[in-house]
């Protein structure tokens, strides 16, 4: 038996070795697509595009428009001298934030009264829309409290030590600086490895049903579970490494740390490339050309990646959409990956991802093997 496995396992290798193509295709977009989405995939929100109507034109005003430029969140763009213009501005996609200070903008504020601006958004992309209201929300607090210290000093100086205020001390955990980068890169090797072990599973197998080469295998003394050993642990090994080389890579290019044990690393990734092999040989078996398999890798890839949490937040999504996350390996992965990587955290903590994906693999791979068989009669 094991006989066997040991010259599939060689012709899978050998013949790997003479596809230079299939190599670089291995190797080397995942290094390319790791460098896109950490420098792409991010929750911050630069450079947005930003008309000023100032009905006011008053020292105040010209001070608060100015300090939408002095944090690079905002670029603010020429002012415009009525309400058409923002209109028309936004509508072009020039900008994608009006802010309307009105007339007497500064004398309310210098009675010591709410002085209002009106904010115009573009919610074409709410994502981005929000994000930015909320930085304008903390730029306008910043000023009106700036504001208000220096209108106390000058009215009323004695009073200033009596007012009562709250001082919020922030202690970010795990990621001190809040970048973005070191959630998304885990992230993506998790991703990378989904997407590049599953196809290898569909189509190699595939491809030998479909140039009749399957059932000249099949005739010979190899049995079919010999066969499924021989055709996953090649792949399963070059999961290993590919998980090696991109994470080696996002560590040291993004300078993302890397604080727990790599055997806890090494044992989550493990049982995730199982489920992940099922998958794929569960595809195969459902196919018999690669353009099915290619379309329904797809089919499958989409909703596994949105659903996983890898840039959505799970609670943030319906209860039936929540459910479904349960059955996606790639979910478990992804709390595995950030966990070790940012936390530290090990067995004690990451024990029902460890299990569930176990469960998940034992299940599908159980699943595929009966389906393998039964396709084969």
């Amino acid at each position: 038996m094991f006989g066997r496995i040991y010259h599939l396992l060689a012709k899978e290798f050998i013949q790997l070795r003479r596809d230079k193509w299939a190599r670089l295709i291995l190797f080397l977009p995942p290094i390319v697509q790791m460098l896109i989405f950490g420098y792409a995939a991010t929750f911050e929100v630069y450079h947005v595009q930003t008309v000023v109507l100032d009905q006011d034109h008053s020292q105040e005003s010209r001070e608060l428009a100015a300090r939408f430029t002095a944090n690079g969140r905002f670029e603010l763009g020429k002012p415009v001298s009525d309400e058409r213009q923002i209109r028309d501005a936004i509508d072009r996609g020039k900008a994608t934030i009006a802010i309307q200070i009105h007339p007497q903008f500064a004398e309310l504020l210098r009675k010591g009264q709410s002085a209002p601006v009106q904010v115009v958004l573009d919610g074409t992309n709410s994502n981005t829309a929000l994000i930015a209201l909320d930085y304008i929300g903390q730029i306008s607090a910043v000023f009106a409290q700036d504001y208000q210290q220096d209108y106390i000093n000058r009215v009323a100086p004695r009073y200033e030590q009596l007012l009562p205020s709250v001082g919020m001390q922030e202690r970010p955990w795990y990621n001190p600086d809040l970048n973005s980068q070191w959630f998304f890169v885990p992230g993506v090797v998790g991703t990378l490895v989904l997407v590049t072990v599953m196809n290898l599973t569909a189509f190699a197998i595939v491809v030998e049903r479909e140039l009749g080469t399957l059932e000249q295998i099949m005739v010979t003394p190899i049995r079919p579970v010999e066969f499924i050993l021989g055709k996953t642990v090649p792949f399963f090994l070059i999961g290993l490494v590919e998980v090696a080389m991109v994470a080696g890579f996002g560590t040291l290019w993004f300078e993302i740390p890397f604080r727990g044990n790599p055997l806890v690393l090494l044992l989550g990734t493990s049982l995730f490339l199982i489920s992940t092999l099922a998958i794929g040989l569960l595809i195969s078996t459902l196919c018999s050309t690669q353009q099915q398999a290619f379309a329904s890798g797809f089919l499958f890839l989409n909703p596994a990646i949105t659903l996983s949490g890898f840039a959505f937040p799970i609670a943030s999504m319906p209860t039936v959409m929540q459910w479904l996350t349960y059955v996606d390996p790639l979910r478990y992965y992804l709390v595995v990956l950030r966990g070790t990587f940012l936390k530290g955290t090990g067995m004690q903590v990451l024990w029902p991802q460890m299990l569930a994906m176990g469960l998940l693999g034992a299940v599908l791979l159980s699943a595929s093997v009966l389906r393998f068989r039964k396709s084969l009669d």
